[in-house]
């Protein structure tokens, strides 16, 4: 009787034990799966994110960096990148409507786009040569129609890719007597900073239709290379040398403060 009855308590105990244990088998899959997801990030930008003016931009560009940094600060994920970085490149290059570079945008997303088990990132960082006096395409770009280019740059991302996560870095610094073919000076360098506030209202706009996909990456760009010209390659120019692309080290920086803004965006999705 005593070892009928000992049997049946043990049984009772595991049934009760079960449901929890398989709960927490679950659960840990569950967050094992979220942890492993993969991390796939088109950059979507001008001659710095192409790497303009680096003696290896393959291997040196920031998005090169960038990806580098992630794969080792995030070991449990798989990260993939494509550099859509051109040089030249301004907002209007980048409108959807002009079937330029956008598409070269869709074709490296499409790379992307069955894989079920990653998240998709666009990180951005378009301005500076908006910013010219003259030269690039469109330029100057007024702050307002920087904000309607961006926008509609956005919302086509979300039109083709409705799970997207998108980032937007403010432009970096250059200095204030740069000017190649095209002509950028304070005038340019003061509009750049016109487009700071734009950027982090368009991301503002979006926290109602898009709640948790549109983010602020790098905001320090300006201020921090500014304080470092020795991160920038000296250009000779026609108002003296100047300071507009990273040299090999400050894509390194750069990539690197890009990284660390997309780990923390892609560490906070649920």
């Amino acid at each position: 009787m005593n070892l009928l009855f000992y049997k049946f308590e043990s049984f009772s105990i595991m049934m009760r034990i079960l449901p929890v244990a398989l709960c927490f088998l679950v659960l840990t899959a569950t967050c094992a799966v979220a942890q492993t997801k993969k991390l796939d990030i088109v950059f979507i930008g001008n001659s710095i994110t192409q790497g303009g003016g680096l003696p290896h931009p393959l291997q040196e560009a920031p998005p090169v960096k960038a990806w580098e940094w992630l794969k080792h600060a995030m070991p449990g994920r798989e990260v993939q990148y494509s550099n859509q970085g051109v040089s030249g490149s301004t907002t209007v290059d980048f409108l959807p409507a002009t079937r330029r570079l956008f598409n070269n945008v869709t074709a490296a997303a499409d790379a992307f786009k069955n894989d079920q088990n990653a998240i998709l990132v666009f990180s951005m960082v378009l301005g500076t040569n908006d910013s010219a006096i003259e030269g690039p395409n469109g330029s100057p770009v007024s702050p307002e129609q920087y904000r309607l280019n961006v926008k509609a740059i956005i919302d086509q991302l979300f039109t083709n890719y409705p799970g997207c996560i998108i980032i937007l870095h403010h432009p970096i610094w250059y200095s204030a007597n740069t000017q190649n073919s095209s002509r950028y000076l304070a005038e340019g360098q003061a509009r750049l900073q016109s487009y700071f506030p734009v950027l982090d209202a368009i991301v503002t706009s979006y926290r109602t239709t898009h709640p948790g996909q549109v983010f602020t990456g790098y905001r320090d760009g300006f201020n921090y290379f500014k304080k470092h010209p020795e991160l920038f390659i000296q250009e000779q120019g026609k108002a003296g040398v100047f300071q507009l692309h990273p040299n090999a080290k400050g894509a390194e920086v750069l990539g690197t403060f890009w990284a660390q803004a997309i780990k923390k965006v892609v560490s906070s999705i649920k």
